[in-house]
């Protein structure tokens, strides 16, 4: 069942930053919020795919959202959407961090240094950039919302995720806690959410991508 969010007592819209908006997870979520008239940030490497999503989440009124092309794994384009955010919005209430990768050569014995450290700065490190980022405009209205999409694999290790990506979801779901503990006071949670396998584009990197009927 879908939970219906009431809208807000002073009539005033409500602003979500998405990452991974592209595709996915942050595909649905802004779909999703598009339907209770949030006001979105669309984040994702690809213009195109956000521009897609976009319409699909204003049924093809895409000004309702703001386009901010941003790999996440790279600091100063976190800082610098960021800034184009909230200079265009003026604050945000929710910030969703889904954007996620993997790579085919996952295990322990094979995975590359270089395919480690960039999972983990998109996975992990990009996230904890989008929170500092948006933090301090949260801190100051004295509410904010912070949705991370974990993993399975971030409460249970499974050779099938692989190391990297293991490490990345337990380190997300230690973030999630970490808010909470430090942020409650001043207005501002933090949730994690741990889903199984989904059928979206991550699971075409898998060393044995599953066919059509096993997603």
């Amino acid at each position: 069942m879908t939970e219906q969010v009431a809208p807000p007592a002073n009539g005033v819209r409500r602003i979500a930053v998405i990452t991974g908006a592209g595709s996915g997870v942050g595909r649905a979520v802004a779909i999703a919020f598009g339907k209770q008239d949030w006001r979105l940030a669309l984040v994702g490497r690809r213009e195109k795919a956000l521009r897609e999503t976009a319409c699909m989440a204003w049924n093809n009124a895409a000004s309702e959202c703001l386009i901010c092309p941003c790999d996440v794994g790279e600091r100063e384009a976190v800082q610098q959407m960021a800034a184009r955010v909230l200079g265009h919005f003026g604050r945000v209430d929710a910030l969703v961090n889904a954007a996620g990768t993997n790579t085919p050569r996952r295990s322990l014995q094979e995975v590359d240094r270089g395919d480690y450290e960039r999972l983990l700065a998109t996975n992990l490190t990009g996230a904890y950039d989008c929170i500092q980022a948006f933090l301090p405009s949260m801190r100051a209205q004295k509410r904010g919302t912070i949705v991370n999409i974990v993993s399975d694999a971030g409460k249970q290790a499974n050779a099938k995720a692989g190391v990297a990506y293991v490490i990345s979801k337990f380190g997300l779901a230690g973030l999630t806690q970490s808010i909470n503990a430090e942020e409650r006071a001043h207005g501002v949670r933090a949730c994690a959410i741990f889903p199984g396998d989904i059928d979206t584009p991550i699971l075409d990197l898998r060393p044995a991508p599953p066919p059509p009927a096993a997603r």
